[in-house]
């Protein structure tokens, strides 16, 4: 039997007058789009147009919802919210999503959570059963897209959510297998042979390597190369191919 591999990009993240990442480029390598729904970047108009190129290039869909935080990027930790407010947020931007998919005849198959949002419910039981009590609030149907290792993908089993185990291209991983924190050095993978050595051990000997020497055991459905990275691109198109080369196929996880 042929292995697979989902490649997913968080994009849709211009905004205005401003453009971030080449999502026109990207959409032409990966199989799955991870799409900013208004909260920590893109707007109605980018958001309708990163579908429609994503549907006319058989590209599936997913809403990327996050604390509300323009300025931070979704990368601040915030604290303090009302649970039932930030649930309530966190439904709104899904169902933004799964309306402007509606309107392009190209419904949405996903979730996963952004920037500090997820990074704090993989750790935290309680923020992680609040995101996925919203994901099943809006649809049920819906896969969550989640960190092996995490809380998060504890409480969307035990909520009988679909779950597809996700790894990252781009970043590396503490011995406990969470993303290292980006403010620390070298949690941001800049090296494409980096890169490539980290995501074949991953695909291909099932084994996540952390900083601490490590190696994880990992069943991985998707990988993700983050949009805004500089050279992105051919990041993705260099994995792609070398996946291909070693005899992973390239299939969208829904």
């Amino acid at each position: 039997m042929t292995r697979t591999i989902d490649l997913n990009c968080d994009m849709g993240e211009s905004f205005g007058a401003f453009t971030v990442g080449d999502d026109a480029a990207m959409l032409d390598l990966v199989t799955t789009a991870n799409i900013a729904c208004g909260f920590h970047a893109g707007d109605p108009v980018v958001m309708r147009r990163t579908i429609r190129m994503a549907r006319d290039r058989g590209v599936s869909v997913g809403a990327h919802p996050s604390f509300a935080d323009l300025y931070g990027f979704g990368r601040r930790r915030i604290s303090g919210e009302r649970p039932e407010d930030l649930e309530t947020q966190l439904v709104f931007q899904i169902l933004a999503m799964q309306g402007m998919a509606a309107l392009e005849g190209h419904p949405m198959t996903h979730v996963k959570t952004h920037g500090a949002l997820g990074n704090m419910a993989a750790v935290d039981p309680d923020l992680a059963a609040l995101c996925v009590r919203a994901v099943k609030a809006v649809d049920p149907g819906l896969v969550y897209v989640s960190l092996p290792y995490s809380e998060t993908y504890a409480a969307a089993e035990r909520a009988g959510l679909r779950v597809a185990c996700e790894i990252y291209a781009d970043r590396t991983y503490t011995d406990a297998g969470e993303l290292t924190p980006r403010a620390l050095p070298g949690a941001v993978i800049h090296d494409p042979r980096q890169s490539l050595d980290q995501v074949l051990e991953m695909v291909v000997n099932r084994h996540i390597p952390t900083t601490g020497g490590k190696r994880l055991p990992v069943d991985p459905a998707t990988l993700c190369v983050h949009g805004d990275t500089p050279g992105a691109v051919d990041m993705a198109r260099t994995l792609r191919t070398a996946l291909t080369e070693n005899g992973i196929a390239i299939a969208p996880f829904a």
